[in-house]
């Protein structure tokens, strides 16, 4: 301070540029006394924007305060109220808001000197430092160094009050209906992400009811499969052929899932680029490209079942129905899946199997032959190009994917079988096929601007599908994260949502959306100054 410092009228304050946030829950920040100065004329504490500066913080309405001087605490007056102990040069003075309660209290030394003032609530504070005699210099600290008093424990107390709070609250009568509630949302979640087999044991356990069909269940999953195996075409022709006249009604997501195929053609998971590796017998066991044949299925499980002239049949994977024809008015993105690849050795067979489940005979017996046993979708030991997925025991929780187990190998195989990373797998003849299938990708993406007018959404996804073409390593690029397989993950959602609303179910679990609604009244108590926000996270209570 470098002022006269004769009277009351020569006092300057300073505030943060920054009020203090409400969602904060508990705000601290302590300041040093470096001198005191002539007479030690300081006050630490609060106040609003538009108070006057150039008085000590407490004086003056919406501004409250603690004076070295006298020891005594101004809220809001110019009358002070004895509150603690003077303090001066080598003091450490701390000043804590608590919004969760809407009170402050000051600490010296890392000791507190208890509680300070009830604040008004919804009122955005300023930390705020008022001098008014020569030669008193302060220090301010927000967390830059550590603090002298332990912030840390008090939040911690404050943290299990909330949570036990939460943990107490009244049910009472109540208690079975949340019970059956609870138990219909489970089970609603294990049918969205299509766990058969789950939901069935939980549904007998509990005696819910689930509202659809097992065989709708598993076709969902078997196209859940393809999308997060980044086999985005087979997953495309298994959609139209299972779910006729749904992509065509559903532009933006047949954009979506286009751009998705192009980005694992360079990627060399799709069918539509794999197909062009061909490999030796011997090879097709151990190549990164082709899914290792599990023991359980063995060749015996490859042949299709025919009930009749309109049985499915199996064609890469695709179930396919001869009396089912796709009728799109989109021009059609050339295809080799359904013919080159019946030979390709990616094929993965999803006929019935000869389960002996315990819920079997639960079935109905017009369950057909397109659905699939849970143990035939683990797909284990998959393997997939260009490192994107490493050969494990692979799990699908939650519409991701989960590693169990990654195989041990030594250097020499890994060199064998682990080749860099390359274009489309480094298959000049794939290559090609990308190129063409770009260009049919930029022909629908004009058709679709003309019927439906221009869309920056699908003008970005064709942009950063089409950019990574132009590095030569795609994988470290500043688009390089498409290839990252979690980007799978919310084309497969926006995918099974939707068939699950072609067939009038709801498109996200009530589980998911009872979650939503929590984490919103978060962000709205936080809007509206409710500290205790700060405490209780939605995470915590997810196990």
């Amino acid at each position: 301070f470098l002022g006269h410092g004769k009277n009351h009228k020569d006092a300057a304050s300073v505030r943060a540029t920054h009020p203090i946030p409400a969602a904060c829950g508990i705000y601290y920040f302590e300041v040093k006394i470096v001198s005191k100065g002539r007479d030690g004329y300081m006050g630490i504490g609060l106040s609003a924007q538009g108070v006057n500066m150039n008085r000590l913080p407490g004086w003056d309405k919406h501004s409250y305060g603690y004076h070295g001087d006298d020891g005594h605490s101004f809220c809001s007056s110019g009358t002070g109220q004895p509150y603690g102990p003077t303090f001066t040069t080598g003091d450490v003075i701390g000043c804590c808001v608590n919004l969760i309660n809407n009170t402050c209290f000051y600490t010296k030394n890392g000791h507190s000197l208890g509680e300070f003032v009830f604040l008004p609530s919804q009122s955005n504070l300023y930390p705020t430092v008022g001098l008014q005699t020569p030669g008193e210099i302060v220090d301010a600290n927000f967390g830059q160094q550590p603090f002298v008093f332990d912030i840390e424990d008090y939040m911690r107390e404050w943290r299990a009050k909330i949570q036990s709070t939460i943990k107490r609250f009244p049910i009472g009568d109540r208690l079975g209906e949340w019970q059956a509630m609870l138990q219909n949302m489970v089970s609603s979640y294990l049918v969205h992400h299509g766990y058969c087999s789950t939901a069935t044991a939980f549904a007998r356990v509990t005696d819910t009811t689930i509202q659809e069909e097992q065989t709708s269940i598993k076709n969902r999953q078997r196209i859940q499969k393809l999308v997060l195996a980044g086999r985005v075409g087979e997953a495309i022709e298994a959609t139209q052929q299972l779910y006729p006249g749904l992509l065509e009604h559903n532009p933006n997501l047949l954009f979506m899932l286009k751009c998705r195929q192009f980005v694992e053609m360079v990627n060399g998971t799709d069918s539509e680029v794999r197909c062009f590796s061909a490999r030796s017998p011997r090879s097709q066991d151990s190549y990164p490209g082709s899914p290792s044949l599990s023991p359980r299925h063995g060749s015996s499980n490859s042949h299709v079942h025919s009930t009749g002239a309109d049985s499915p049949t199996c064609s890469n994977g695709v179930m396919s129905t001869k009396s089912k024809q796709s009728h799109s008015k989109y021009p059609a993105l050339s295809s080799s899946s359904s013919s080159s690849s019946s030979s390709s050795p990616s094929s993965v067979n999803y006929s019935e199997s000869n389960s002996t489940d315990s819920t079997k005979s639960q079935q109905h017996s017009s369950t057909s032959n397109q659905e699939t046993s849970d143990s035939e979708m683990e797909m284990e030991a998959e393997h997939y190009p260009n490192g994107v997925l490493e050969n494990s025991s692979t799990r699908i929780m939650n519409g991701t994917y989960k590693h169990e187990e990654i195989l041990q190998t030594d250097e020499s195989s890994m060199e064998d079988s682990c080749p860099q990373r390359q274009l489309c797998g480094g298959n000049h003849a794939a290559t090609e096929r990308m190129i063409q299938f770009g260009r049919e990708l930029q022909i629908l993406s004009e058709q679709l601007c003309r019927e439906y007018g221009k869309n920056t959404m699908h003008k970005k996804m064709l942009q950063d599908a089409f950019s990574l073409l132009a590095y030569s390593d795609p994988w470290n690029c500043p688009v390089g994260q498409q290839l990252d397989p979690i980007q799978r993950e919310p084309v497969c959602a926006a995918l099974n949502s939707a068939i699950l609303e072609s067939q009038n179910l709801p498109k996200q679990p009530p589980l998911m959306l009872a979650l939503g609604q929590a984490s919103e009244c978060l962000r709205l108590m936080a809007r509206v100054g409710l500290g205790s926000c700060s405490f209780a996270r939605v995470d915590d209570y997810l196990h």
